[in-house]
């Protein structure tokens, strides 16, 4: 298993280039590779030339660390034509710069609309499509987060709508921190996807349920927002023990090509302290689980 770190807290002090650096000083073997202005921005064609992809390589293998995931968010269930169709572009785009830097493994969201489920399905039947053969050809391996607000927000939902696919190349992502928002048991989601569960990320969030509903208070009362959080490993309701015991049972842990991301998004105050704890962190749990299921 990759433990990566997810560079987003350092974009506002560091440059695309200085990441890799920056990630072997804190621990991390792994980085993962999510939006960002001079590389693969949300919603928008690829800003990173062929140079600037080489440039970035050289700069990964100068700091002895891999990239073990690559993470575009486009419009590719996107309701309208034209923005699914431009997206279906950029994905072309993002694959070939993520086969020239070697990486297998892309992560990503459904990114259709919760109001309009089924034309965002269909959208995304059309672009699956189109990019399935491109992704299959290229022995990339897709992993999809069923995000909030999302036409697909559910664990077990996410999964039937991946295994309608029908191909090996194609499994899900689980972020810790949107489980309250996936409806179903961590450890049901876990076990009906088995081995197409292959990337995760960990942060913590709390329980938006909570409190009879009333965690967080948003106006007016009623409304559709998704309330969530990227926190540290204990700054939330997690159950971490329940969802690391679960990746252990499953053999999560012990696959070479399973990625492990710490994605904290809200400690940029202090994200040099906080990405050393996330990796101690995960490090304890992992060693934890493991022994549990021996």
């Amino acid at each position: 298993m990759k433990i990566a770190l997810d560079p987003t807290p350092f974009h506002h002090s560091h440059s695309l280039l200085e990441f890799p650096l920056l990630v072997a000083d804190l621990g991390y073997s792994y980085m993962q590779m999510t939006p960002h202005p001079d590389f693969i921005p949300f919603y928008n064609h690829p800003r990173a030339d062929d140079a600037l992809v080489a440039a970035l390589k050289k700069s990964v293998a100068d700091a002895g660390i891999e990239i073990a995931s690559v993470l575009p968010v486009l419009r590719w269930s996107g309701p309208d034509e034209d923005a699914r169709e431009a997206a279906v572009r950029y994905w072309k785009c993002a694959i070939q710069i993520s086969v020239d830097l070697g990486v297998a493994t892309m992560n990503t969201e459904f990114s259709g609309r919760p109001e309009k489920a089924e034309e965002s399905e269909r959208a995304f039947s059309r672009s699956m499509e189109e990019l399935l053969p491109i992704i299959e050809r290229e022995g990339i391996d897709l992993l999809i987060d069923p995000h909030p607000d999302d036409f697909v927000e559910e664990g077990l939902a996410a999964i039937r709508v991946i295994r309608g696919l029908n191909s090996p190349n194609v499994g899900l992502a689980y972020v810790a921190s949107h489980s309250f928002h996936m409806k179903d048991d961590p450890l049901a989601i876990m076990r009906a996807a088995g081995d197409k569960l292959r990337l995760v990320h960990v942060a913590d969030t709390m329980d938006h349920h909570a409190s009879h509903g009333l965690r967080y208070i948003t106006n007016p009362p009623g409304n559709p927002v998704r309330v969530h959080q990227h926190l540290k490993i204990g700054d939330g309701d997690v159950n971490w023990e329940q969802f690391f015991g679960g990746l252990a049972e499953i053999g999560f842990l012990d696959r070479d090509d399973a990625v492990m991301v710490s994605s904290v998004f809200a400690e940029d105050d202090d994200a040099e302290n906080v990405s050393r704890y996330q990796l101690q962190t995960i490090g304890d749990h992992v060693t934890r689980a493991r022994k549990a299921v021996v």
